[in-house]
């Protein structure tokens, strides 16, 4: 019998990662039936499926999201996977002020993803022609949304205010927050071994970086700030610098608006300092001959240890810090250098347990348990719309009374 599955799309500027499930798998997180991404979108993409141990690899073209989602499902149709297809997950960056649940999508929440776009140019545009290329290939599979911005919804004021004249405020500017579906994974699986009530910074360090501090299972505050530029040095992002930058640089070099974006999100961060990469495997690798990727690394692991005290001050103590992402989950050297001269604030970490990437890397005279554990934002899209999908289901079977 075939099995009934969701399939989960998390579309980024230029790539797009998906994975299937079975709808009648319970774990968590639940194992994929097929996964995979397509990178490369408006120029040259590479499709990438991986299923049943074997992983397959094909150039296709991709000037567009409409057009690369039309060649991903066009190359995954005669997939068992997609021959009882439920429903479709999406995560979408950003809420902005009115949507932070997990929803079915519909004409009224396009509109209003359209009237947000300003507060994420690069991915809400992209999102919304996903959706709209799934609902032509697929229009009898209903499909949902997951916002980034979810998790960090009830931040305390002062935490979320930004400090700009109140007018602002009904505009929705204020710190929103990201990373958080990776944030709930996180959560969830100290849930299960019981560290989610203490004080927690969840550290998700990627070529998009950011930590949250969590207290009692509440967030209290998070590096990102409106959009996900602010907050730590990144691949190839600033985070957080002067704004007076801003200025500056439109006197001196007449940089218009879209120009200091693409150099804020795009040119800049450990990529701007190397002037060579944001990929922190190989400005590990070239640093011993390489000054400016040796910078790079050092500005990355300052900025990340400043967070740390930073936040820690925020919880007024810590129990447990999270490494995870691309480089918190398999990068040694660099969770080491973060944690450099945090003993004073209860860090300690054990070499050994460190290189070998076990789960706890924390040393036996460690105040704070230090944890490492590889996140997974596609299951926590997963079992959001599963249970919106029993819902729905529960509901078409109730009786009508009212007659």
């Amino acid at each position: 019998m075939t099995s009934r599955t969701l399939m989960v799309l998390n579309a980024g500027s230029s790539s797009i990662k998906f994975a299937v499930f079975d709808l009648a798998i319970d774990t968590d997180p639940p194992p994929r039936l097929c996964s995979g991404s397509l990178s490369g979108i408006g120029a040259s993409g590479q499709l990438k499926i991986e299923s049943a141990g074997r992983t397959d690899t094909n150039d296709i073209a991709a000037p567009t999201h409409a057009s690369a989602i039309a060649s991903l499902l066009e190359a995954l149709r005669s997939h068992a996977s997609f021959q009882n297809l439920q429903g479709i997950g999406h995560r979408i960056v950003h809420g902005g002020p009115e949507h932070y649940h997990p929803q079915p999508v519909d004409p009224k929440l396009l509109t209003y993803l359209r009237t947000i776009i300003p507060f994420a140019p690069e991915h809400l545009p992209q999102a919304i022609a996903l959706i709209e290329a799934i609902s032509q290939q697929f229009p009898s599979a209903p499909q949902f949304v997951c916002f980034d911005t979810a998790f960090h919804h009830d931040l305390p004021v002062v935490a979320r205010t930004l400090p700009l004249p109140r007018r602002y405020q009904a505009m929705g500017v204020r710190r929103y927050g990201f990373h958080g579906l990776s944030y709930e994974y996180l959560m969830r699986t100290l849930a299960r071994v019981g560290e989610d009530r203490g004080r927690v910074i969840l550290a998700h360090l990627g070529n998009g970086a950011s930590m949250a501090a969590v207290h009692d299972g509440k967030p209290i505050d998070t590096t990102m700030g409106m959009t996900p530029a602010g907050g730590l040095v990144m691949g190839s992002r600033t985070g957080d610098i002067d704004p007076g930058i801003t200025r500056f640089l439109q006197l001196q070099e007449k940089l218009t608006p879209d120009q200091f974006n693409r150099l804020v999100n795009h040119e800049s961060g450990m990529r701007g300092v190397s002037e060579v990469t944001s990929d922190m495997r190989q400005l590990v690798a070239s640093q011993q001959q390489d000054m400016r990727a040796a910078e790079a690394v050092e500005l990355f692991c300052y900025s990340a240890r400043k967070w740390i005290g930073a936040l820690f001050a925020a919880l007024g103590g810590l129990d447990t810090l999270v490494f995870s992402g691309g480089i918190g989950e398999h990068q040694a050297e660099v969770r080491q250098r973060i944690c450099q001269n945090l003993d004073a604030i209860g860090i300690n970490i054990d070499p050994d347990l460190n290189a070998a990437d076990a789960a706890i890397i924390s040393g036996r005279e460690s105040r704070v348990k230090v944890r490492v554990i590889a996140t997974d934002e596609e299951s926590t899209i997963f079992h959001a719309v599963k249970n919106l999908l029993s819902t729905n289901r529960s509901h078409q079977d109730v009786p009508n009374n009212k007659q």
